[in-house]
């Protein structure tokens, strides 16, 4: 019989405080990166009048579409009842929310004038998926405040499964408005598919459960506890389903777009001739971050050590970045067909294909992002009983 599951506090020792003062240098560089561009301007990024949206959005889309997937722990103990996931629901909540607060941040602070945040928050245009994100984010963090809310004071299930459920279907319903934001561009070639909203709940699936995989071996490492090899083998077999579901839904998308002879050109590019983009599509989003994985996770001694789930995790997350990175910065790098069937040529740049190169402000505003995810669910860690003191496989309800 597994024992009763508890849940303490994090200790705050000499590795807690060693990584909290890390994540803080971080947090610091990043505010010291929005003070240069607000000084300097958006000059002296890499961005420019073709591509807008630069590094910064990279990270901020990957940690929002990872909040989304972080909550399929919780999801899969209250909404469809597998015991051996109820003891990580409350983490897998916290991290959901630490995520999209990390993701809105540097959406905010690389917008140039912050202050701006408040006409979005009070002037909506409700013919615009950026106004209905407003609703989507800040309603995915009431419901599952409330959601963890009820799983901590030991609701009877029937609330708690309804909380799961409401926060389930937001969730869903907060990838496909992320993924919708490109799908309904039909001025690029790149985007402007209905596929993008089912993509981007796969790569929810996937990127989030990855961070969870390592943000839960890092607070039980700090802590000195233990995580059992069967619980590990599950989250590692659920990572390498949703890794493939992504390379099914990519490889639709591009199928569908070659069979469509306006996209050919974008395919090409992004495909073939797309220089750094073609290389980030290919080595680190597909093998690197599809293929490697999978096979890591379904190699023969997988359930003898729990080296395979976490490198898997880390390739999950640079093929996820990669993902992002050429969606965000290839659908934008190709030139807008304005005229279709005639070549457009101006001073301006019009026709040409756009480059980008990334600068050190704007890497460490992303970076910054993620510290204050990182150091959002350490601080909820430290101060609430949502981190269980044992998960070795004979106290893990329904493991067999």
């Amino acid at each position: 019989m597994p024992e009763r599951t508890i849940y303490r506090e994090i200790p705050a020792n000499s590795a807690v405080w060693g990584v909290a003062i890390l994540l803080g240098a971080f947090v610091a560089a990043a505010l010291a990166s929005v003070v240069y561009v607000e000084h300097h301007g958006h000059i002296v990024t890499g961005m420019s009048n073709q591509i807008v949206w630069g590094l910064p959005h990279v990270f901020a889309i990957f940690l929002i579409v990872a909040a989304s997937g972080a909550l399929n722990g919780a999801s899969i103990a209250s909404v469809f009842g597998h015991a051996p996931y109820k003891p990580i629901a409350r983490l897998s909540a916290v991290l959901a929310m630490s995520l999209l607060i990390g993701g809105l941040a540097v959406l905010v602070l690389d917008l140039g004038r912050p202050d701006r945040i408040l006409v979005a928050m009070t002037t909506y245009n409700f013919t615009s998926i950026f106004a209905w994100n407003i609703y989507l984010y800040t309603g995915f963090l009431i419901v599952v405040a409330v959601y963890l809310y009820v799983q901590m004071s030991r609701q009877p299930y029937i609330r708690v499964r309804i909380a799961g459920t409401v926060a389930f279907l937001w969730r869903l319903a907060l990838t496909t408005g992320t993924g919708s934001i490109f799908g309904w561009l039909a001025a690029r070639p790149a985007y402007d598919a209905a596929i993008m909203a089912p993509l981007f709940i796969a790569m929810s699936f996937s990127f989030g459960l990855a961070v969870f995989i390592l943000v839960m071996n890092a607070l039980f490492r700090l802590s000195g506890r233990r995580i059992g090899n069967m619980l590990m083998r599950r989250l590692s077999h659920l990572l390498a389903l949703f890794a493939g579901a992504v390379l099914y839904f990519t490889a639709v998308q591009h199928l569908t777009a070659l069979y469509a002879t306006e996209h050919g050109g974008f395919e090409r590019f992004i495909l073939l001739q797309g220089g750094h983009l073609t290389w980030a599509f290919w080595l680190v989003q597909v093998v690197l971050g599809g293929l490697l994985p999978i096979a890591l996770i379904y190699i023969p001694r997988v359930g003898a050590s729990r080296r395979e789930p976490v490198i898997a995790s880390v390739l999950v997350i640079l093929g996820g970045f990669a993902q992002v990175y050429v969606i965000v910065i290839g659908g934008q790098a190709y030139p807008l067909q304005m005229l279709p069937g005639f070549e457009i040529a101006s001073a301006f740049g019009d026709g040409a294909i756009g480059s980008y190169s990334p600068s050190l402000p704007e890497l460490m505003l992303g970076l910054g992002g993620i510290a204050i995810a990182l150091l959002a669910v350490g601080f909820a860690a430290k101060v609430l009983r949502i981190l269980p003191t044992n998960l070795l496989d004979a106290n893990v309800p329904g493991n067999r």
